[in-house]
């Protein structure tokens, strides 16, 4: 089960994750994020809300609850569509390489297009490292973001990822079903979406 969270979690894996900014790129279009600082609380806030909240979910897919109930549960708590697209286009691409690694009845199971917090309960199958994987997926893909579009220093970068408390989250995650809202991020998703010109991010 470890291994398979740590595999899940590098940046490596052909999930697709790498072609998500998590809202990175909105942010530092508008001037939110430029620099370390900034990057620092844009990274804080995100774990404590889209993160907790994807983390809540996997915990509660790798504890065998209900996937439909809880796709279901975690559509009504991503107001934004374009979020929902993002959970779900990041789920997509997780299965499709998962199928090909740990092919399982489990997997066969998951909806047709399921959130990626869903995916990574099913895989890991562990509650508190399915939850500290996408608590962590929650801020890592942002922060490489971070060095491509704003040419920051990767070891800094890094060292603010490393002090987030990431499983603090994790642990957190396991004890509820969180239904937090995040409107900052669901208002840079929906403006990234529409945005006209070049972009290196699908969110």
């Amino acid at each position: 089960m470890m291994l398979t969270a740590l595999i899940l979690a590098d940046s490596r894996f052909p999930g697709g994750g790498h072609v998500h900014s998590g809202g990175l790129e909105e942010a530092a279009a508008r001037g939110l994020v430029r620099d370390e600082p900034t990057l620092e609380s844009f990274l804080h806030g995100r774990l404590l809300t889209a993160g907790l909240l994807a983390a809540g979910f996997a915990a509660a897919a790798a504890r065998g609850e209900d996937l439909a109930v809880l796709d279901a549960e975690l559509d009504a708590r991503t107001p934004s569509p374009a979020q929902r697209e993002a959970s779900r286009a990041q789920g997509r691409g997780m299965l499709r390489a998962a199928r090909r690694a740990w092919p399982s009845a489990r997997l066969v199971s998951l909806p047709p297009s399921p959130h990626q917090p869903l995916v990574v309960g099913v895989l890991v199958g562990e509650p508190y490292e399915a939850a500290l994987t996408c608590a962590y997926l929650a801020v890592s893909g942002p922060a490489s973001a971070a060095v491509r579009l704003l040419g920051l220093d990767p070891f800094g970068v890094n060292a603010i990822v490393a002090s987030l408390g990431v499983e603090e989250v994790a642990t957190r995650a396991c004890a509820e079903l969180p239904a937090l809202g995040s409107p900052a991020l669901d208002l840079l998703a929906e403006a990234h979406v529409r945005r006209e010109g070049v972009r290196l991010f699908g969110s």
